[in-house]
C-alpha cells in the first residue's frame, strides 16, 4: 500500500494541509457573524457564497489550470485563499465576508482540480481504489483536525485566521517541490441531464437533495451548537465528530449496497436520517449529541457516493465518469440552496430548525425513494457496479473512480 501511494504522496499531504487550514473556516465564520450579531439569514447567506463559489470553480478553474498549468495554477489558488483569509481578520462585514467566501470557494475548487486530475494522471488501474481511499483519508482527516483550531482566538480573534493563512500557505510546498511531472488536465464530456434522469431519478435527485442536507449543516451547524448553548471546544468536538462519523460508515453501507438491492439501503439512509435529525433537532445532552452527531455524519456522507454509485447501475460504462460529473454540480447546487433554507427555518424555530429543515429534506426524499421502489424493477445483484467512497468536490473526481473508463469520456 505504501508503495501504491508513493508517487502521491506530495499530493495528499498538499490535500491534508490545505484541508486543515480552510476546512474549518465555515464554522468560525459562522460563529464570529452570529456572535456580532448578523441575522441568520445574512449568515446563510455568507455560507450560501462558499456553495456557489464552489460550483463556479468547478465549472470554470480548469481552463485556469489548462492554461497555465498544474503548479502555477495552484499556486495562484492558495495565493488568492491566503490573503482571503487574513482579509476577514482586517474587516469584519457580512456582505464583504460573502464576497470573501464566494472567493474562497472559487480557490478551493481550483486547488481540487489540480490534485485530483494530477491523481487521476499518476493512479494505475491496480492502484486507482487505494489513491481514491487515501485521498479521502486525507480529505476529512484534514477537515476534522482543523476543526480543533476553532478556540485558539479565545484571547486573540484574529489567531484563528493566521493559523488558517499558515497552514494554506503551506499546502504549495509539496506541489511546488514534487519531482512529479504535472499532467495535462483534459475535458470530461457532460452527459445531458434529460439522460442522467432517464435513466436514474433517484441518483440524480439523490445527488441534490444530499447537497441541500450537507450545505444546511456545514453552513448552519455552528449557529445551531452554539444556540443550544455549546462553547468553541464543545464545537469543535461535535463538527470534528460528526466528519469522522461520515468517514467511518460509508464503507460499510457502501458494502451493504453491494449485496442488496441498493435503493433499500438508500431508502434506510434517509430514513435513519430523518429520525437522527429530529432527535438532533430537540437538542439532547453531551453524550446523546455526539452519538448522534456522528449517526448523522455517517448516514448523510454515505448518501451522496450511494447515489452515485446507484446511478452507474443504471447507465452505460462510457456514460458513468461524465454522469458523476453532473451529479457532482447537482449536490454543489443543492449546497448553495442549503444554507439559506436552514437559515430561514432557524429564524422561525429557533436553533433547531436547522436539523427539521433536514429532516424534511430527508422525508422529502424517502417518500421519493419508495416510489422509485414501487414502480421500478431493481438492477441485478450481479450487474451492480461495486460501491466505491467519493468525494463531493469537483468533477474531476469522478475520474479516479474505479468502476469507470479511465479515458473514454475525456478528451485532451
Amino acid at each position: 500500500m505504501l508503495a501504491t501511494l508513493a508517487p502521491v504522496r506530495s499530493l495528499l499531504l498538499a490535500i491534508f494541509v490545505m484541508m486543515a487550514g480552510s476546512g474549518f473556516l465555515s464554522t468560525l465564520i459562522g460563529l464570529r457573524l452570529e456572535r456580532a450579531g448578523s441575522d441568520t439569514i445574512l449568515i446563510g447567506l455568507v455560507a450560501t457564497a462558499y456553495f456557489g463559489g464552489l460550483t463556479l470553480g468547478a465549472l470554470r478553474a480548469g481552463a485556469i489550470v489548462r492554461r497555465v498549468g498544474h503548479i502555477r495554477a495552484f499556486a495562484a489558488f492558495v495565493a488568492l485563499l491566503s490573503a482571503s483569509t487574513l482579509t476577514y481578520a482586517l474587516v469584519q462585514h457580512p456582505l464583504l465576508w460573502a464576497l470573501l467566501r464566494l472567493v474562497d470557494g472559487v480557490c478551493v475548487a481550483g486547488m481540487f482540480i489540480c490534485v485530483e486530475s494530477w491523481l487521476n494522471d499518476r493512479a494505475e488501474p491496480e492502484t486507482r481504489g487505494g489513491i481514491l481511499a487515501a485521498y479521502m483519508v486525507a480529505l476529512y482527516s484534514g477537515q476534522a483536525v482543523g476543526q480543533l483550531f476553532l478556540s485558539t482566538g479565545a484571547a486573540t480573534p484574529a489567531v484563528p485566521f493566521q493559523i488558517a493563512s499558515i497552514l494554506i500557505s503551506l499546502a504549495i510546498l509539496p506541489v511546488c517541490l514534487t519531482r512529479s511531472t504535472a499532467p495535462t488536465l483534459g475535458e470530461a464530456d457532460n452527459l445531458p441531464l434529460a439522460r442522467l434522469f432517464a435513466a436514474s431519478p433517484l441518483g440524480l435527485a439523490g445527488a441534490a437533495i444530499t447537497g441541500l442536507i450537507l450545505g444546511a449543516f456545514y453552513g448552519m451547524a455552528a449557529i445551531y451548537a452554539r444556540g443550544i448553548g455549546l462553547g468553541l471546544g464543545a464545537i469543535a468536538t461535535f463538527m470534528m465528530t460528526v466528519i469522522l462519523g461520515g468517514v467511518a460508515l460509508q464503507w460499510p453501507l457502501g458494502r451493504l449496497s453491494d449485496r442488496y438491492d441498493r435503493r433499500r439501503v438508500i431508502i434506510t439512509c434517509f430514513a435513519l436520517a430523518l429520525a437522527v435529525s429530529v432527535a438532533l433537532a430537540a437538542a439532547p445532552g453531551s453524550g446523546l449529541l455526539l452519538l448522534f452527531g456522528a449517526a448523522f455524519g455517517g448516514l448523510s456522507f454515505a448518501l451522496y457516493p450511494l447515489c452515485v454509485a446507484h446511478a452507474n447501475d443504471r447507465l452505460l460504462p462510457a456514460e458513468r465518469v461524465s454522469a458523476s460529473g453532473q451529479l457532482v454540480l447537482l449536490y454543489s447546487a443543492g449546497a448553495a440552496l442549503g444554507p439559506l433554507g436552514a437559515a430561514a427555518a432557524m429564524n422561525w424555530m429557533g436553533p433547531g430548525g436547522l436539523f427539521l429543515f433536514i429532516a424534511a429534506c430527508a422525508a422529502a426524499m424517502l417518500g421519493f425513494s419508495l416510489w422509485r421502489l414501487a414502480v421500478t424493477a431493481p438492477v441485478p445483484a450481479p450487474a451492480q457496479q461495486d460501491f466505491q467512497m467519493l468525494p463531493r468536490t469537483t468533477p474531476v473526481a469522478a475520474l479516479l473512480d474505479p468502476s469507470g473508463p479511465e479515458a473514454a469520456t475525456v478528451k485532451d
